[in-house]
Parts: C-alpha cells; structure tokens; sequence
C-alpha cells in the first residue's frame, strides 16, 4: 500500500506564516473605515475619483491654519501611483493621488497625510506611501469640509507634464500607453440642486451612468424600490437599470446606455430620475406588495467593492 500523504507537508509555504498573514488581513478590514469621506461637501466625487474616475484634477481648498500653505492639486492617479509628489516651478504644487498603490486602513487619513507632505517635500520629491498615523488629521481638518470639488475631466494624462515641457521619451511612452488604456468619462451637470455624483463613462460596448448617492443605504434602497415599482427605474430609451455596487460605505445606483448618445444627452433624463427619486425618498408610507419585490429584487444585484 502507498504511503499516506496526510502529514506530508503541502505546498504554498509555511502554515503559520499563512495564518498570521490571514490574521494580519482581518484586523486590517477591521480597522477599515467604514465611510471615510463622510461629512465632506464633496464625498461623493471623492469616491468617484477613487474608485473608478480615469483621469480627472481638481484643486483643493485647504483649510487655513491647517498647516497647507503650497496649492495641492488632488488628480485620480499619479505616475507611479504613487501617493504625491511635488511638481518644481516659479510656484511649487503639490500633486496627492486618489488611486494609490498603496492604500491603507482610512483614506481619509491617507490623504490628508500626503497633502501634508507635500508642504515640506522637496520639488521633484514624490511619496510612495503616506503612512497615515493613527489618530492623526483626516481629510475634514485639512480641507474646507463645505466645499464641493471645482473637477477637470481628463481624456489623457497629459496633466501629468507641465505646460511647455517636452517629456522625456520614456515618460512620453507612459503617458501615450495609458492614454490608451483610458475610457471617455464625464461629470454630468444635472443640477445645482442635485444630490450625489452621477458619472458617466464608454466602457467599449456600452455607456454606463454610475451615480454615487450620499443617502443611507437602506432608505436609497427603499426609494428605489418605490421608483422600480412605479416603472421609472430607468432613465428612458437606450437605458437599463444594471444594479448598484457598495463602496466607501455609500451606494452606486448603475445604468447601462447606449453609447451612440453623447454624454450630454443624458443629462435631462438623469435630472428628470434625480427628481423621482427625492419624491421618493420623502415619501414615508409602508411599502406596497409590488415595492417590497422590487426592493427584494433590487437587493439580490448588489455587489460591495473592497
């Protein structure tokens, strides 16, 4: 008979080592902050440039006294992805990343860290990892909480070189490989009354309309129940209710559209939905029948980005 295989060892490396490093993981997500824009004007377009944003800057306002005193310019992703850098000229700027190679516990934190390294950094210096510290400041003590975000969409990255500077030819490579890989994006103005951030983007074979909403997830979710059942759940012809996706503790309502329509021919049926929906999110009557299966059915298409 063949010896038994129970006790020998298995392959992927040390048991121990794997456990600890599963440990390490879980106190990590732990840790994580569950809404960490929350109580910032802008946190809905903070989590767009965050999570799915391709190329897009806009300057923050920071707080005075905060000990921001150089212009810091927050863009969705630096060369490198790195966390900042600071960009030498007549006026030295400093640069912080939405989308980071490294990301830690709270973004919040992490942000506000690297707006602070960039008032001390030397021009032509950048920033792998913030390395927040705990308890240290977060986004609302560095930047003007009641401000929204003056935003600049971008269809390049070539934000990334100054005005006037000839990039050197690697640095041109970069920037014309993920020029490629960019998908056309737009912040539709819908509004100045309008709540949330609704962002369209070509993906290739469609269009979608991801609309990031600062509401509690149980009363959106409620709301657009109300709106599915009534037969509004879209945003007319040429449009489909995809589903809604979790991420920084608020939901992300999805649209699929057709992508033959310029993104600013969905900026009247995004309004006429946005109003649809306040309607019903004021509206505290017990649900319907019809109301609960489409609350039922909207929650089965869920998904939580980590």
């Amino acid at each position: 008979m063949g010896k038994s295989k129970r006790n020998s060892p298995k392959p992927g490396g040390n048991r121990a080592q794997r456990l600890a490093e599963r440990r390490a993981a879980l106190e990590q997500a732990a840790q994580a902050v569950t809404r960490p824009f929350e109580g910032l004007a802008a946190e809905c377009d903070l989590v767009a440039l965050q999570e799915f944003v391709p190329s897009a800057t806009a300057t923050l306002k920071l707080v005075a006294g905060a000990g921001a005193e150089r212009p810091v310019v927050l863009g969705t992703v630096l060369p490198g992805a790195v966390a900042a850098l600071v960009r030498a000229g007549d006026e030295p700027t400093g640069y912080v990343g939405a989308q980071v190679q490294y990301r830690g516990a709270d973004p919040s934190a992490d942000l506000a860290a690297s707006i602070l390294w960039t008032q001390s950094a030397e021009p032509g210096d950048s920033l792998s990892d913030p390395a927040a510290v705990a308890g240290g400041p977060r986004l609302t003590e560095v930047i003007d909480p009641g401000a929204d975000l003056d935003i600049t969409v971008h269809q390049d990255f070539d934000w990334w070189v100054p005005a006037g500077v000839e990039p050197d030819p690697q640095v041109a490579a970069t920037i014309e490989q993920a020029r490629q890989a960019i998908m056309p994006s737009a912040r539709l103005a819908v509004g100045p009354d309008a709540i949330g951030a609704p962002w369209w983007v070509d993906a290739g074979e469609k269009a979608h309309l991801r609309w990031v909403r600062p509401e509690s997830e149980d009363a959106l979710m409620l709301a657009l129940a109300r709106v599915h059942a009534a037969g509004g759940l879209g945003l007319g012809e040429g449009s489909r209710f995809a589903g809604s996706f979790r991420t920084h503790g608020v939901l992300v309502p999805v649209f699929d559209l057709d992508r033959e329509r310029h993104a600013d021919e969905w900026i009247k049926p995004a309004m006429e939905f946005g109003v649809r929906l306040a309607e019903a999110l004021a509206s505290d009557a017990p649900l319907s029948s019809d109301e609960r299966r489409s609350r039922d059915g909207l929650r089965s298409r869920q998904v939580t980005l980590r």
